[in-house]
C-alpha cells in the first residue's frame, strides 16, 4: 500500500486527493477534468443510488431516461435557467471528422457537418424535460408527473477534484409536475426531507435543512431547499438540492393544462438532486488519517476475514472455521469477504482493509483455532478483541447498529463544537480564521450584505435554517434589522 497517508492537520486537500486515490476510489482520466470511478468506489455509489432510488419509488417516483443533448433554443428558452448556466456548457457543433489532406493518418472536423442547431451537453435537464412535458400534459388527469433520471451531466470546471467537482459527473435530478402551487411546494420540501433522512441514516452524516438566499439559488429557481453538512475541515458542503420552480418552466415551454374547472393553466415545476458529490462528503465526514472510515449502510464490504498461518495444512483448517462464519454472517445480510489470497501477507491485507474502510476485520490464526477465538478490530474505533467463535456473529450483528450510530454521533458533535454564535464582524472573521465551521449570525437580508462578507472574508450563506428562532438583531455587517440568524461557512 506504500506510505502512509499525508495527515489531516498537515494538509487536509493533500490528505483527501490521497486517500481517494489509495482507498482505490477514483482517478484522474486522460480527459482534463474528468473522472474514472475504479469499482471500489463505484461499489459504494451503487449502495448509495439503491437507497436513494428505493427512497424515490416509496414516494412515488418513476425512473425515466432524457437526451444527454439539448438544442441551444431550448436550453435558452427559459432565460435565468440559460444564463446560470451558460458559463459552464459544453457545446456540439460538428457531427462528422474526416481525413486531413495536409496530415496523413490524422482527422480533422468536417467543415460540410456542420449542425443547423447547434446541441449543449446538458448540465440540467430542465429544457429537455419540460419540452418533452408539453406533449405529456392536457388536462389536470396527466398530473402530477413524477420523474426521475440516473444520468450524468457535464459543467465544464477548471478546477477539479475527484468528486467534489469534476467536468462530468454523475447524479439524479428530478423533474415533478403539479396542478397546484401547495402540492408542488410540498415535493420540494418532501424530497429535501428524503434527502436529509439519507444523510443521516445511510452516511451518518448530520445535516442542516434549510433554503438558500437568492444569489445561492439554483438558477429559475423561486426557492431552493437544502441540506448543508460540516466536513472536519470546518468547511461547509452542500450535499442535496430541492428546487421549487413556480411555473418559470411551464411558462417558457407553454406547458398548461386544463383544470377541473375548465380554465386553462400552467404548471407547477420542481426539480432536485444529489451527486457522487456525496461520495466527496462521505469521505469527508469520518475518514482519518489511517484512510476511509464507511458507516457499515454503505460499506460494499462490511466485514473481512483474514487468515493468519503457516503452510496449506493451516490455512485448510482455519477455512473450515472461516467459511462457517462467512456462511452465518451472509445469513444475517452482512456482507463479508474472506481473503485467503497467498500473493500478499496479513500486514498488506490489514492495511488494505483500513485504508479502505472496512468497519470490522476478524483476523484467525492457530493459536485463535486452539481457543476457540477469533480477533475482531473495529475501523471507527481502531480498537482490537478476542471474540469467542460461537458469540462472533451475535457481536458482528450489534456492531453494524453500533458503529453506524458512533459515526454519526462523533460527526453531530463536531458539527457542534463547531458552530458558533457571533454578534460582531471581528467576531465574526475571528472565529472564521481561528476555528472555522457554521457561524450563526444575523443578516439584514439584502444581496449587497451579502456579497460583500463574501468577498472579505471567503464565507457565503450556507442556508437560512428552517428551525432557527425568529429573533430580532442587528446584521452582523451593517448593523440593520434582522428577524433571524442564518449559517455562514467557507464551502467547497
Amino acid at each position: 500500500m506504500g506510505k502512509n497517508l499525508t495527515s489531516r492537520q498537515e494538509d487536509y486537500s493533500k490528505w483527501y486527493n490521497e486517500l481517494v486515490v489509495k482507498a482505490d476510489l477514483a482517478e484522474n482520466s486522460a480527459v482534463r477534468g474528468c473522472m474514472v470511478i475504479k469499482p471500489y468506489g463505484f461499489a459504494i455509489w451503487e449502495k448509495m443510488q439503491a437507497q436513494l432510488d428505493k427512497m424515490f419509488k416509496e414516494t412515488g417516483h418513476q425512473n425515466a431516461y432524457f437526451p444527454l443533448f439539448v438544442p441551444k433554443s431550448l436550453f435558452e428558452a427559459e432565460e435565468k435557467n440559460a444564463e446560470g448556466f451558460a458559463k459552464e456548457c459544453a457545446v456540439v457543433t460538428h457531427y462528422r471528422l474526416k481525413n486531413d489532406p495536409d496530415n496523413e493518418g490524422k482527422l480533422i472536423v468536417d467543415p460540410e457537418a456542420k449542425l443547423e442547431e447547434e446541441l449543449v451537453v446538458r448540465p440540467t435537464s430542465e429544457a429537455i424535460i419540460w419540452n418533452t412535458y408539453k406533449g405529456w400534459i392536457q388536462s389536470y388527469r396527466d398530473l402530477p408527473i413524477l420523474v426521475n433520471q440516473w444520468a450524468n451531466v457535464v459543467r465544464w470546471e477548471m478546477r477539479t477534484r475527484l468528486f467534489l467537482r469534476t467536468a462530468e459527473f454523475l447524479w439524479q435530478e428530478g423533474h415533478t409536475a403539479h396542478a397546484t402551487k401547495e402540492e408542488a411546494l410540498a415535493e420540494t420540501e418532501q424530497m429535501n426531507n428524503i434527502y436529509a433522512e439519507f444523510a443521516e441514516t445511510f452516511m451518518a452524516m448530520p445535516v442542516i435543512k434549510g433554503s438558500k438566499t437568492e444569489n445561492e439559488r439554483f438558477a429559475g429557481a423561486l426557492e431552493t431547499y437544502c441540506i448543508e453538512a460540516l466536513m472536519q475541515d470546518g468547511k461547509a458542503l452542500q450535499a442535496g438540492t430541492s428546487h421549487f420552480l413556480g411555473q418559470n418552466f411551464a411558462k417558457a415551454f407553454d406547458v398548461k393544462f386544463a383544470t377541473k374547472e375548465g380554465g386553462l393553466e400552467y404548471v407547477w415545476a420542481t426539480s432536485w438532486g444529489v451527486s457522487t458529490r456525496l461520495m466527496g462528503a462521505l469521505i469527508m465526514t469520518h475518514s482519518d488519517d489511517k484512510g476511509l472510515v464507511l458507516p457499515p449502510k454503505l460499506a460494499p464490504t462490511q466485514v473481512v476475514i483474514v487468515p493468519i498461518y503457516k503452510g496449506e495444512e493451516q490455512l485448510a483448517e482455519i477455512s473450515k472455521t472461516a467459511n462457517k462464519l462467512v456462511e452465518e454472517l451472509r445469513a444475517q445480510g452482512i456482507s463479508v469477504k474472506y481473503d485467503d489470497r497467498d500473493t500478499q501477507k496479513p500486514g498488506w491485507k490489514f492495511a488494505q482493509y483500513e485504508m479502505q474502510g472496512v468497519p470490522v476485520r476478524l483476523a484467525i490464526g492457530p493459536k485463535d483455532l486452539e481457543k476457540g477465538t477469533v480477533e475482531l478490530a473495529r475501523r471507527d474505533t481502531l480498537t482490537k478483541e478476542f471474540v469467542k467463535q460461537e458469540e462472533v456473529i451475535e457481536k458482528v450483528k450489534g456492531l453494524m447498529e453500533e458503529i453506524q450510530e458512533t459515526l454519526f454521533n462523533k460527526a453531530r458533535d463536531y458539527r457542534k463544537e463547531h458552530t458558533t454564535k457571533v454578534d460582531n464582524f471581528d467576531e465574526f472573521k475571528k472565529v472564521l480564521k481561528e476555528k472555522g465551521g457554521f457561524i450563526s449570525a444575523h443578516w439584514d437580508g439584502t444581496s449587497e450584505t451579502e456579497n460583500k462578507i463574501k468577498e472579505l472574508t471567503k464565507a457565503t450563506i450556507r442556508c437560512i435554517p428552517f428551525d432557527a428562532k425568529k429573533e430580532q438583531g442587528a446584521c452582523v455587517l451593517t448593523g440593520k434589522p434582522s428577524a433571524q440568524r442564518v449559517l455562514f461557512a467557507k464551502a467547497y
